[in-house]
């Protein structure tokens, strides 16, 4: 009887230890390109909040590993891990992700957002949905979300002040190595240049590239107001971070798991919100970029020159580069706007 009772408790012990190893097997790496404190950036706050969430929800079945400053590659080399199930999860710029999804250039059109937080209904509402159901279509990837890179765009210099398109002859912009990016700088008489992000500053530094577009936390954590003297606060665009889990990992945990790693996702993604907008308002964001830089806020006149100097030379990009399909995403996408404008 003691034998038989010795035996079961060893098997009993065994499947526990099975069961743990199953668990642990649960491992999320997330891959993300800035630093992993959640005060100093969105895509670190959305990580950090992200892990405590899904780690604490599951009891621990489900594991994140977060990987920052791009440690796994960058976004497009992550991604094609992601495909391979060498990597489950990653925070990816759109200039990244259009790699696997190029149609993500609709997003592109120029001084289309009134404000950041139109840019929230739009993105959490039936147009995020939309967009989110065409890219796990074409890429076979899970959408968690859409999250804040940091904010509207804003355009600096270190030739001359910005306050008409006029002003941006003749300036080398840096911008991501998107078609419709390129061409929003083009079509106001600038020249664009598409630089790798990590070596944006020495660009700037050297006189490779004169100048750069970015929202203000980006501006400001890349000390770019070292090497540059004008800012002008256009609020051109809004380029989301594009969140997506491998469809094999997402298919691996059980329901419970699953609604616990949605939901971690949308409070990481309020999460990461929350702090690019304190950046932007703190004396890290643009308050200490003003005491460095001459700013300038487009009136609502100059904005309405930039607008319509860009914004249908990128609609025809768009229709060229993207056909019908494009064009219907593009009309939705507008559509949202409107809507959540109202």
């Amino acid at each position: 009887m003691r034998l038989k009772t010795t035996l079961i408790t060893t098997m009993t012990a065994l499947s526990l230890a099975l069961a743990g190893t199953a668990y642990a097997e649960k491992v999320m790496r997330l891959h993300h390109l800035n630093n992993d404190d959640p005060f100093d950036n969105g895509s670190g706050a959305m990580a950090t909040v992200f892990k405590s969430l899904v780690e604490s929800g599951t009891n621990g079945s489900v594991t994140v590993e977060s990987y920052p400053n791009g440690q796994l590659g960058d976004d497009a080399q992550v991604l094609s891990q992601l495909r391979a199930g060498v990597v489950q999860s990653g925070i990816h710029s759109v200039g990244g992700f259009a790699s696997a999804y190029p149609m993500i250039g609709v997003l592109d059109v120029p001084f289309a957002f009134p404000d950041v937080s139109t840019t929230y209904e739009v993105f959490d509402g039936p147009f995020g949905d939309k967009l989110a159901a065409d890219i796990e279509e074409k890429t076979g990837l899970k959408v968690l979300g859409f999250g804040d890179s940091g904010g509207l765009f804003a355009i600096t210099n270190s030739r001359r002040e910005v306050r008409s398109p006029e002003d941006m002859e003749g300036l080398q912009i840096r911008t991501m190595g998107l078609d419709t990016h390129q061409e929003v700088i083009r079509s106001l008489g600038g020249q664009p240049t598409a630089i790798a992000w990590s070596e944006v500053y020495t660009a700037l530094q050297t006189g490779v590239a004169d100048g750069q577009m970015n929202p203000i936390p980006i501006i400001s954590f890349a000390r770019f107001d070292e090497v540059q003297d004008y800012l002008t606060l256009t609020n051109h665009l809004f380029a989301p971070y594009v969140w997506v889990v491998s469809d094999q990992f997402w298919n691996s945990l059980d329901e419970h798991e699953q609604s616990v790693v949605k939901s971690a996702a949308r409070s990481a993604i309020v999460a990461g919100r929350g702090i690019s907008r304190i950046i932007e308002s703190s004396e890290r964001g643009l308050p200490h970029l003003s005491a460095n830089m001459e700013v300038h806020a487009l009136t609502p006149e100059e904005m309405e020159a930039f607008r319509e100097a860009s914004q249908p030379a990128v609609k025809e990009i768009i229709a060229e580069k993207y056909g019908a399909e494009g064009e219907e995403m593009l009309n939705a996408f507008l559509e949202a706007i409107e809507e959540a404008s109202q």
